[in-house]
């Protein structure tokens, strides 16, 4: 059973988020009606460009469908009588078949039917009609807001991957499209690029919650960042600027927005929704001790792991044209761009195949000197599975945390300002952050401990060889060094390989 929803407040200045995706509305059809009075050349010209101009205008708009032109050329307008597109459009919006008519003014209808008065009277009718769409549009969106307060989440699932929407309007599990975010999340934590995850998805024939047959960066970033698949809802991430024209934009602090905890069936366990997002955070933020970001590749498993012991920076895979053929090796950043870099680094080059012996040696290491291995490993992990410390701060930290929502929801029913509240809140959840971070740190390091203890039982020494999926799982870092190399694991035990 689902446990009732915890509901947040998020003051208005103090969240950003991603837009969210909206129910389709069926288009509007649209027509325009042209008309020039006389049989002139320039009135022809002007004839031809409004044909040109209001053609182009309805059918760049994604939210009409183009109903057609209606144009009659050197007719006066003063009768309706000789105008046969007209009559021809009056008929068609009779029937149904037009929602809106584009024109350049009022005027080009029969000026007999639209003397001065009539004019003012249809304007005055417009101007109300506007008011009572502001009106209507306030209205459902005081509702929408009561709603979020109450912790009533409505989400669209047409282009919504992992769920369906229950009788009642809530999520429900769809389990074979849960199969597919379970996928992206793992395979990104494994290393996989955005490019790698949407190249093995495509081929094998997975299509978009939205249908399509491409997988886009950004549609997995979205899946990736949606707190919806850890059971929770951030309420009102875009907000309507124009009632009129239904333009949405990112809430950038335009209103409140809600944070409901545990309102559906989760997909994906908190702490790997947080391990994530501190990947992403890890990947964007690449830094060396030069102090220059490097971009993260993932295309080998030593790609971004692999670092200069001189200057710091990263060592990056090249292909060198040789007389006698092809030569991949590892270099220094620093050397590959030697022209930009602000010192002169003497890192040797190391040849891949070397690099790739270095991995094995220092995991037969690991094997030969088991007992002490295994000794270093268990005060690992005691460390490891330590996490008193954290998780009493971090449950002072939530206490605090729910203090402060309590106070900011009940100053802004009550009108008072609630700027010094909105800080101390960004800061709280900061620290929150910050310390479930810490937690889900240390589990992953007793998890790759204890994987690296079972795997060193293996009898089979002599036959490891390189493997990558052996690097993405359990070597964290290697520095390369005149003489030798350290390759530090996962685990947190340092191997040093001369060579």
């Amino acid at each position: 059973m689902i446990p009732m929803p915890k509901i947040t407040m998020m003051p208005a200045r103090a969240r950003t988020s991603r837009a969210g995706e909206g129910a389709a509305r069926p288009k509007q059809r649209v027509a325009a009606y042209c008309r020039v009075s006389t049989d002139t050349d320039e009135q022809a010209t002007s004839y031809e460009a409004q044909i040109e101009h209001y053609t182009t205008y309805i059918q760049s708009n994604p939210a009409w469908a183009f109903a057609g032109i209606y144009a009659d050329e050197g007719i006066s307008g003063t009768s309706t009588k000789k105008r046969e597109d007209f009559n021809r459009m009056i008929d068609d919006c009779v029937a149904g078949k037009i929602d809106l008519v584009i024109t350049k003014s009022i005027s080009r209808f029969a000026r007999n039917t639209l003397d001065a008065k009539g004019e003012i009277l249809l304007t005055i009718m417009a101007s109300l009609a506007q008011q009572e769409s502001q009106s209507l549009s306030q209205n459902v969106r005081m509702g929408i807001c009561y709603r979020y307060q109450q912790g009533k989440v409505r989400v669209c699932t047409t282009r919504f991957l992992g769920y369906d929407k229950g009788p009642d309007g809530e999520l429900v599990i769809n389990p074979v499209e849960a199969k597919v975010v379970k996928r992206i999340f793992r395979e990104y934590l494994e290393g996989a690029s955005y490019s790698e995850i949407g190249a093995g998805l495509e081929a094998d024939g997975i299509r978009t919650a939205a249908g399509g047959a491409k997988w886009r960066a950004g549609t997995l970033i979205k899946i990736l960042t949606n707190e919806k698949y850890i059971g929770d809802a951030l309420l009102q991430k875009t907000v309507t600027t124009d009632f009129l024209s239904k333009r949405r934009v990112k809430n950038k602090g335009l209103v409140p927005q809600y944070y409901v905890e545990d309102d559906h069936e989760a997909i994906i366990p908190k702490e790997l929704f947080l391990q994530v997002k501190m990947e992403m955070e890890r990947r964007a933020h690449i830094e060396t001790k030069t102090g220059k970001r490097r971009i993260y590749s993932s295309k080998y498993a030593l790609s971004s792991i692999v670092y200069c012991g001189h200057c710091g920076d990263l060592f990056r895979r090249i292909t060198w044209q040789k007389p006698e053929g092809k030569r991949i090796v590892w270099r220094c950043l620093s050397r590959i761009h030697k022209k930009k870099a602000a010192i002169n680094c003497p890192a040797r080059t190391l040849p891949e195949a070397l690099l790739h012996d270095i991995v094995v040696q220092a995991v037969r290491e690991m094997f030969l000197a088991h007992d002490d291995t295994m000794h270093v490993l268990a005060h690992n992990l005691e460390k490891a599975i330590d996490t008193a410390s954290v998780q009493k701060k971090l449950e002072t930290v939530r206490t605090e945390l729910a203090k402060t929502q309590q106070n900011i929801l009940q100053d802004a029913q009550s009108g008072k300002d609630i700027e010094a509240l909105a800080d101390k809140l960004d800061i709280l959840k900061r620290q929150e952050t910050h310390l479930e971070g810490e937690a889900i740190q240390q589990k992953e390091k007793a998890a790759r401990i204890r994987e690296m203890k079972a795997y060193l039982t293996q009898p089979a020494v002599n036959e490891i060889t390189y493997d990558e999926k052996l690097v993405r799982k359990f070597i964290e870092k290697i520095t390369v060094y005149d003489d030798r190399c350290v390759v530090r694991f996962k685990s947190g035990v340092d191997v040093t390989v001369t060579g």
